[in-house]
């Protein structure tokens, strides 16, 4: 018997990185802007940030995404009235003419567009060598301690996110013309479920939350909620909210506002060894180095 090999479609490639970056920057930053021929992603992983892209600005908050095409021009501002971001910015070149569809477009990810970034951010830390903080260092050096096919991983996820992307929008030009199979339906409404917890948990950051508050709050049995969120979000609802928290702490830390112990008791911690030992947990750090990290990178 014959067998007759079909050959793979391919509507995009990414085969080439130019830069890796994850900025935590302070009130009051600004970068001057440059231009390149190739693509780059900016994605507002916390806080607010304002983004000029040619003779356009824009104010991109929390699950934003915005593409800059070749040849555009950008810069980012954080004023004195924002939120302290937490940026992911990544430069590719992709020569494929369905990029078009991101040009002069910004996006706001769902749950599962943010885990895919989640994941090609994971593979690229676990890809590349620090730091990913200097906006000025874009040449990328391999880990010498990566896992198997990181770099592969990485670029997989990248060209899965874009696809998802332009899916979407097509999806949406096309959402009063055809209904959605059940199956479609019941995806997106427990992508609002997830919405929904998370941002009960946002609201209530400065409280010692439990699985059962969480329940009550939402109308969902135990079981329910952590697989819909686990779904949703690839991890538990009791860890995220934990993260949550400290993400929070970290911004606070860069506003300059308030003292440790302040932050620890507004975030709901008995003391501040509670807060500090979560923190170098989650960061590897003591809340205390992190200041000192984040005043320098703002004054430098």
């Amino acid at each position: 018997m014959e067998f007759t090999r079909h050959t793979l479609k391919e509507m995009l490639a990414v085969r080439k990185l130019i830069s890796f970056h994850y900025f935590e920057f302070a009130k009051g930053y600004v970068f001057e802007g440059e231009q390149h021929d190739f693509w780059e992603l900016l994605y507002v992983d916390k806080g607010t940030v304002e983004v000029r892209a040619d003779e356009q600005t824009h104010q991109l908050e929390q699950g934003m995404i915005i593409f800059h095409k070749p040849g555009e021009f950008h810069t980012v501002k954080v004023g004195s009235q924002h939120k302290p971001p937490n940026l992911f910015v990544l430069s590719f070149e992709c020569a494929s003419p369905c990029m078009e569809s991101f040009e002069n477009r910004i996006l706001q990810l769902g749950t599962k567009d943010r885990n895919l970034l989640s994941l090609l951010m994971q593979e690229g830390f676990y890809s590349f060598e620090p730091p990913y903080d200097k906006s000025d260092i874009h040449e990328l050096v391999t880990r010498e301690d990566a896992p198997f096919a990181s770099e592969q991983a990485m670029r997989n996820y990248l060209e899965i996110l874009l696809v998802q992307l332009i899916r979407q929008q097509e999806e949406d030009a096309d959402r009063q013309s055809a209904r959605k199979p059940a199956s479609f339906q019941t995806e997106k409404a427990e992508q609002r479920t997830a919405d929904r917890i998370i941002s009960f948990m946002r609201g209530h950051l400065g409280e010692q939350l439990t699985l059962d508050r969480l329940c009550k709050e939402l109308h969902l049995g135990k079981s329910r909620l952590k697989e819909v969120f686990h779904a949703q979000a690839g991890i538990g609802p009791m860890d995220y909210f934990k993260q949550l928290k400290i993400e929070e702490a970290k911004t606070m830390i860069r506003e300059h506002q308030y003292n440790m112990t302040e932050i620890a008791a507004m975030l709901g911690y008995s003391s501040i060894h509670y807060f500090s030992r979560d923190f170098k947990k989650a960061t590897g750090m003591p809340p205390s180095d992190y200041a000192r990290t984040a005043k320098a990178r703002a004054q430098g």
